[in-house]
């Protein structure tokens, strides 16, 4: 006798089902690998990004799971990458409420104050974005698109850290690789000590050390480092080597990240690169090649 299955669990398990066939591996930073014959995700990686067992993510797509914890719900919704509506729609259906979401949980551009906006749109020749304390990609500037490639902020490149241990193109881009990683895991640890209830943080954080060995070793030594200010450098596919200052600007919740030459032979050079490819994707819709961010 097949089990009967409530009502409201059974649209739960319709739910997670349908957001996890929609969601592509590239989305969430995952391989697509040779044999994938499920649409979307596997349940096995929406239990990995989420943090959750397996068994019990099977149990809950089949409906024979309870009332499952909010902060649970909230890591399945960064996993699927859901937005604020799916995200509160989650809620009400595993337990009959609606939550307000705090904060900086949501990927929508709303979030972002009109103001903010409008200051990285003022900034026309120099890359600027904005990131949450998880170093999510909230809103950025067409000077940065022409930087970082059109899907900066969006799919696999929402999240800096993400890129830059995740993506293949990460070491060859980014020239002070080893720094640079060292000093996200840095700005991680101290934001999570500053959110500790943070499950997309925390999903986060276990999507990296389980994909990263140098993300794990680095995290395990305990570094600490809220970096403000630096120089790096940054091998672009048409530009060639650039040496760029980066500032850190706290606003609220966010952070606000500026990019400007070192140099007089790095002005000239990111001048022409922004230009040249904000005319050409207004006149064309062209796209260019990304480098990775951090």
């Amino acid at each position: 006798m097949t089990e009967h299955v409530p009502p409201r669990q059974a649209e739960l398990a319709a739910f997670l089902r349908a957001k996890r066939a929609r969601l592509q591996p590239e989305e969430a930073g995952l391989p697509r690998g040779p044999r994938r014959r499920t649409p979307g995700l596997r349940r096995q990686e929406v239990a990995q990004l989420a943090a959750v067992s397996v068994e019990w993510y099977v149990r809950l797509e089949q409906g024979r799971v309870g009332t499952p914890g909010t902060a649970v719900l909230d890591a399945l919704a960064e996993a699927l990458r859901l937005t604020a509506d799916e995200h509160r729609h989650l809620h009400l259906l595993a337990r009959g409420e609606t939550p307000v979401l705090p904060a900086g949980s949501s990927r929508q551009p709303a979030d972002v104050r009109t103001s903010l906006r409008q200051l990285l749109d003022g900034i026309p020749l120099f890359p600027a974005y904005l990131t949450d304390h998880r170093l999510d990609v909230l809103a950025h500037n067409a000077a940065a698109r022409a930087l970082f490639g059109p899907g900066f902020g969006s799919g696999p490149a929402d999240n800096t850290a993400r890129m830059l241990f995740r993506a293949p193109a990460a070491r060859t881009t980014q020239l002070d690789w080893a720094r640079v990683a060292r000093e996200t895991v840095g700005h991680l640890r101290t934001a999570a000590a500053r959110h500790p209830d943070d499950p997309q943080l925390a999903a986060l954080l276990a999507e990296l050390r389980s994909h990263s060995h140098e993300f794990t070793l680095w995290w395990d030594d305990h570094t600490v480092l809220e970096r403000s200010t630096g120089t790096k450098r940054v091998r672009h596919p048409e530009a060639g080597e650039l040496r760029l200052h980066y500032d850190i600007l706290t606003t609220g919740p966010h952070h606000l990240f500026t990019l400007t030459p070192a140099d007089p032979a790095t002005d000239r050079t990111l001048r022409h690169l922004v230009t040249t490819h904000t005319a050409a994707l207004t006149a064309t819709h062209t796209t260019v090649r990304p480098i990775t961010a951090a």
